[in-house]
Parts: structure tokens; sequence; C-alpha cells
């Protein structure tokens, strides 16, 4: 339920919960933002230090509650995708705390795949076939005997690695007995493949209205020509290039109907709405939907932001949203990762780090780093976003190409064909 209409300071301070890349580029444009005076960040990241007071804890409803009314906050914005299933939106607004994102409910959107299936069916928005399943031998049957290749999803929050598609029915067996092995209360949902373009659409959310941010297009694979195994994102375009009449319909019937149905069932939806698409031969269909900031789509998003976040996620929160608050700048970013050795089945860690000095219009964006004493290491799978900002995406791509040459980072790994699926060819700076 949307909060009531709340005052706006222009000296605001601004808790944000998460420690991923996805949270230093939240942390970077809430710096940016005129009505922001103070940023802290639990547990925050090595790479945040002169942005935002990083504060170590637990996510938890019950601690991010307690830090944001010992610290006198004026407003939360939550990043993961886990403390929001865990109701830490419920708990700040009980507290009376302004809370930007989904309550546990709506969060299902994300934390539920066979859930969000059914809503999706329930409202008539366009998605692939499928079924879900609560038991390994029927999903098995199925699987068998599905037309290839088939999609096969854990229906829980697996970061973005909880897919697989199969091209051949023993592949999509074992994808299917992995899932039931990690869990007695497992669900499967097994879909048919869809071909086109994949694109992401984020969209802020006031429960009502739906404003559409610059459309990007995420790789998800470890390597060049998307092959190997799924990944939480090995590099961002933005904006893809989408036609007037698919803007349209994402926003017709996708967007706009997601915030009616939710409403409608009693969940009306608050934060920012990740729309996955493929661009069919029968228009936009939906992937998947998640609940907040992609990652790494929000550390190509935005940096594009000209609108000041934090007053954008109050709008929302006090459902008075209006799509001339946001504006984006009319340029390209791009954005890549450098993985650590071994992910994503083992990543290595403890990896010294040496990054280059700072440059104009671009970003090093903290994914899985820490210090010992005072060297900088590797902490994740996905270590550092490498970000550009240019006129052009060719241009964008180079620049955060060249950057990424200058990090020092032994073993890295690096996909080389970022915004190839376009025809984009990195300009070397």
């Amino acid at each position: 339920m949307n909060q009531d209409p709340i005052s706006k300071p222009q000296a605001l301070s601004v808790l944000v919960v998460g420690g991923g890349g996805r949270e230093h580029a939240i942390v970077e444009a809430l710096s940016r933002a005129s009505s922001v005076s103070d940023i802290i960040c639990t547990p925050g990241n090595p790479g945040m230090h002169g942005m935002a007071r990083c504060i170590a804890g637990p996510q938890t409803p019950q601690a991010v509650t307690a830090l944001a009314q010992a610290q006198g906050v004026h407003l939360v914005i939550v990043g993961p995708e886990a403390p929001l299933a865990a109701g830490v939106i419920d708990a700040l607004q009980a507290a009376g705390i302004p809370a930007f994102g989904p309550t546990q409910a709506a969060a299902r959107l994300e934390g539920d795949k066979a859930w969000s299936k059914a809503f999706m069916k329930r409202h008539h928005i366009p998605t692939a076939r499928y079924q879900s399943f609560a038991a390994l031998e029927p999903a098995l049957a199925y699987a068998q005997t599905h037309p290839l290749p088939v999609v096969v999803k854990d229906a829980g929050l697996r970061a973005g690695k909880g897919v697989t598609i199969c091209h051949t029915h023993a592949q999509a067996a074992q994808a299917v007995h992995d899932i039931f092995a990690q869990a007695e209360d497992a669900q499967v949902v097994i879909e048919a493949f869809m071909q086109g373009q994949e694109c992401t659409v984020l969209a802020f959310c006031d429960g009502v209205r739906a404003v559409p941010m610059p459309a990007a297009q995420d790789h998800k694979t470890i390597h060049e020509g998307d092959t190997g195994p799924m990944t939480g994102g090995m590099g961002v375009i933005c904006p893809f290039p989408l036609s007037h009449t698919d803007l349209q319909r994402i926003q017709t019937d996708i967007l706009d109907v997601v915030m009616r149905g939710m409403a409608s069932e009693g969940i009306p939806y608050v934060g920012v709405l990740y729309a996955g698409l493929m661009l069919t031969a029968d228009g936009p269909q939906v992937v998947e939907f998640n609940a907040r900031f992609g990652d790494p789509e929000a550390e190509a998003v935005l940096p594009l932001l000209q609108s000041d976040l934090a007053q954008l996620a109050l709008a929302c929160v006090g459902g008075q949203l209006s799509a001339d608050m946001v504006e984006f700048a009319p340029q390209a970013s791009a954005v890549i990762i450098l993985a650590a050795p071994g992910y994503p089945a083992e990543p290595q860690k403890g990896i010294p780090l040496t990054l280059p000095v700072a440059q104009p219009d671009s970003h090093i964006f903290h994914a899985g780093t820490a210090l010992q004493g005072e060297q900088l290491v590797s902490q994740g799978g996905r270590v550092l976003a490498v970000q550009a900002t240019a006129p052009t995406l060719n241009a964008a791509l180079g620049r955060a190409y060249d950057l990424a040459a200058q990090v020092g980072f032994a073993g890295a790994q690096m996909r080389r064909d970022i915004g190839a699926r376009i025809g984009a060819v990195p300009q070397v700076q």
C-alpha cells in the first residue's frame, strides 16, 4: 500500500540497503542528487567511501528498521532481492519510515516464478507457454516430452542464475533434478524457448503509474558468443534500440497491466519493476519480472539519470509519480564486468586489485571487493563493473574497454563482445 504523501526536505538522509555494484550505482546517483545531504549504506563496499557512510550489519527487516531509526533517515532504498522477499519494506512502513521498494507480497513477482507466471496468465500479459511443478516426477515427465529447446527455471531466488536453456532432453532432466535436489520445497517452471533479442526495461512505479527508464541489454553467459553457464550478468549496453511500436506495447501491454493487476489483487507495486523481455516476431514478451533495479543494468542506466533519485523515490512512495519527473541524458552507457577466475562455479577470492585514476564520464563500481588492510582484493564472483558514458554506444564501449584494460586484476574474466548482438563495434580510445 502506498504511504501517505510525505514532506520532501531538501537535506535528506538516505539509507541504501546492500553492498554490491547495483548499490554502488544507487549511492553514486544519490551523491548527485541536490536534495541529499547524507548517504548511509549497509553493509556497503570499499568503493563507496567518500560518498556514503558504510555501516556493517545484517539486512533483516528488524536490523534495517533499527538502523534507519537510529540514524534518523528520511528515506530507505532497498537494493537486493533477498531483503525485499524477507519483508524489509513492510517492517519499515510499519515503523513509519518512507521505504522505496515493493512489499513482501508484491516482491513475489520475482521471488516466486511460479506465482509470477500465473499472475501473467491471469492478466493476459504476453509471456512464454509454461507449466510449473512442485514435484520431481511430473516435472521430469513434462520436460522429457517438451519440444526443444526448452527452458527450465528454479521458481525461487537464485540471483539471476537459476535458469537453464536445454537443447537436449537429458540436459532438461538434469536441470530439473538439480533444482529439486537443492530443497524439499523446490518448485520448477518449464517453459517454451522464445526466439529474439532480449532486453530489459526498468520502470519507476508508485502503485498506479509505471514510468520506464531507457532500455538496456545484459549479456548473461560467461563466455563470448552467448556460450557457457549463466551468470548474474557480464556486461550491459544502454540504451538498447527499441522501435516506437515496441516501446508502446511494453508500456500498454506489460507495464500498465502489471500495475493494474497488482492493484486489483490488493498488492499495489511500489519501487523499481524490472521487466526482462524477449522481442519476438509476435512482439515483446516477458521472460521474467524482478522486483528491483537489475544488477548490472543499474550500473549502466543510473549514470544517465539526470533527475534527483531521492525525490523520485519519495514521489513513488507517496503515490505522486509523473512521467515529467523522470529525465535521462540523451547519451549512451556501457558496462563491462570483470569477474573472478572460477566464476560462476567457484570464484577465487583475495586476488589483489589495482584501479586506475578516475576518468571523466566513467565509473568503476565495486560489485565484490573487500579490504585486506590497505589492499583492495576480490571478494565475490563479479568483482568490478566498469562503466563509461559517451555520445554514442560505440564510443561508450570503447571507453569502458579501455578503462577495464587498466585494472590490475590477475586472471580476470571479461567478455569482449558486449554490444555485438546489435552490431556495436567499440571505438578504442
